[in-house]
């Protein structure tokens, strides 16, 4: 075979040809946009006239925009659980953060939680970032045995990238030891 000359044969063409063909044939659709005939399927899977009048039959619920992404949900129970220094061992003082929110995320299934773990500024990036998922990974087990979901709850590490408390001392530490739990 020469490999300098990348020359397709005639039955490769063809094929190509024919697959060309075929995804541009089913590009075309036989609905109007403006056809006001069209029948849409109701949730009971009848079909139903658009031009009907008379009531509605949606059955849509109407979403608050207010709550900024399932953030109202949220608004009651804490929202930051803090750590010991070096440590990813979810303190007994944070078992009311802990609780409420798995309330929550309980009574509403589709309701999600970013678990975003953070640390101090002391240590390298790459042990921080361990840290900070260890962290977050830590509180989403703590919150699935109080009875949420997997499913509901999406553990990240930002290590030491975003101090919620400027400084170099013990309580500015203390403050960015943590684990924020964010409504999405």
């Amino acid at each position: 075979m020469n490999t300098t000359s990348l020359s397709i044969r005639p039955t490769q063409r063809l094929l190509w040809a024919a697959l060309c063909a075929a995804a541009l044939a089913g590009c075309g659709s036989n609905v109007k946009l403006d056809d006001k005939n069209v029948p849409v399927e109701s949730r009971s899977g009848t079909g139903v006239d658009a031009n009907a009048a008379g009531t509605s039959q949606s059955q849509v619920t109407p979403v608050d925009l207010t709550q900024n992404g399932g953030a109202g949900l949220f608004s009651s129970a804490g929202k930051v659980v803090y750590f010991d220094f070096d440590s990813y061992t979810v303190r007994d003082d944070a078992r009311p953060v802990i609780d409420a929110n798995a309330k929550i995320l309980t009574a509403n299934k589709t309701a999600k939680l970013a678990v975003e773990g953070h640390t101090d500024e002391r240590g390298g990036r790459e042990y921080n970032l361990s840290l900070g998922q260890k962290r977050a990974e830590a509180v989403v087990r703590a919150l699935t045995l109080a009875g949420a979901t997997d499913g509901q709850l999406e553990a990240t590490s930002f290590g030491k990238e975003r101090p919620a408390v400027a400084g170099s001392d013990e309580a500015a530490y203390a403050k960015n030891r943590r684990v924020e739990l964010v409504a999405r």
